[in-house]
């Protein structure tokens, strides 16, 4: 598959926003789900890239599917202590995150919010009172960049995280762009 490199020179919104995946773009990911703060690992450079972000005037928003708390896995306690966690991390480099929406449903509980479906997204929207449309949205599965599609973003896909395997296995939404990982997608928004 070839992949066309592409700007943002486009992108013009009211207000600079990008929006991430948590697990897999900013933070290793795990397939027996990351559970506690001792778990959280962040990918290298992705917090620097967040906080290049920063600098550059965007509000940093993330979106993550966070279906073990619906499977018992952790509860809400230990979701904010993992969430303190990445923000102290953010802070020892001077980056931060704006908002984290998650939807904490399992995956068969049908809501609206779980990723591929569109609502954390246009929750988003409401919240910054802003249009999505040329967002970036940077994820590492295919259901991260079916939600971008559905409100207009930008999706973008890295390899990091599950983001190889998605790349691979093809049926990407039309307009994807690939980076190899966050920092790639950050020199490139900022380009």
């Amino acid at each position: 598959m070839s992949v066309k490199k592409m700007t943002f020179s486009g992108y013009t919104p009211r207000m600079k926003l990008i929006i991430l995946d948590r697990d897999g773009v900013i933070n290793r990911d795990s397939d027996h789900y990351i559970k506690n703060p001792d778990e959280w690992e962040p990918i290298p450079g992705s917090l620097n890239a967040i906080a290049r972000l920063n600098q550059a005037g965007f509000r940093v928003v993330v979106a993550t599917n966070q279906s073990g708390i619906g499977r018992g896995l952790f509860d809400m306690a230990m979701l904010n202590a993992i969430h303190a966690r990445m923000h102290r991390a953010l802070a020892q480099v001077g980056g931060r995150i704006d908002a984290v929406f998650y939807c904490p449903h399992a995956a068969n509980s049908n809501c609206a919010c779980r990723k591929p479906r569109a609502g954390m997204l246009l929750e988003i929207a409401e919240r910054f009172e802003t249009s999505l449309h040329g967002v970036p949205a940077v994820g590492d599965s295919l259901r991260d960049l079916q939600a971008a599609v559905a409100v207009g973003a930008t999706p973008v896909l890295v390899r990091t995280g599950k983001g190889e395997a998605t790349l691979r296995a093809g049926g990407l939404p039309d307009g994807v762009r690939v980076h190899a990982d966050l920092l790639a997608v950050v020199e490139e928004v900022l380009s």
